[in-house]
């Protein structure tokens, strides 16, 4: 963390296939090595398993009409309305992971005190990114496709190993609420 300027925040470019900065940045979270072609085609194939999944179940919205194209196949307005759906999916499953409190530590006299502190709206979703992705790569699937559409899907149905850890980092700060007063 630089001591004089604080950091400047890049833009990230959307990303090519729907045209998401979320997307793009949740992409880039999964990618390994540089290997960002790779990450691509593990987050396209794991955003298709989940509208198959949830079109299999019968669970998608029926705001956005019948779409009967999964993904990226079909012709162009099923297309479209297949994206949005994955998206949106995808969107909340963050919506849901992201935390409101978080904890810090701070240093008061000799003691350290852990000092429940809100997030903001931006570090939230990058958490949830995270959270998402190392609870996916945690999975027994055999494919990394097939850990991530499971983790979306739990996280969109709020439960899962994502879900548990925002559980966890909420039940801390209240837990440590005490400390409140020591926040700066």
């Amino acid at each position: 963390m630089p001591r004089r300027n604080a950091a400047v925040k890049r833009d990230v470019l959307p990303d090519p296939f729907y045209g998401s900065a979320d997307l793009a940045s949740f992409i880039n979270v999964v990618m390994r090595s540089g290997k960002k072609s790779t990450a691509e085609k593990i987050v396209y194939r794991a955003l298709d398993a989940v509208v198959a999944r949830l079109k299999k179940q019968g669970k998608k919205d029926d705001a956005h009409g019948d779409a009967e194209g999964e993904g990226r196949s079909g012709s162009g307005s099923s297309k479209l309305k297949a994206s949005n759906t994955a998206l949106e999916i995808l969107d909340k499953a963050l919506l849901h992971v992201s935390p409101t409190v978080e904890l810090k530590s701070r240093r008061v006299g000799g003691a350290t005190y852990q000092i429940p502190i809100e997030v903001a709206a931006d570090r939230g979703k990058a958490l949830a990114r995270r959270w998402l992705v190392k609870a996916a790569k945690a999975r027994s699937e055999k494919t990394m496709v097939l850990r991530l559409a499971a983790e979306i899907l739990d996280a969109y149905e709020n439960k899962g190993a994502a879900i548990k850890t925002r559980d966890d980092t909420h039940r801390m700060a209240k837990a440590n609420q005490a400390f409140a007063h020591y926040r700066w």
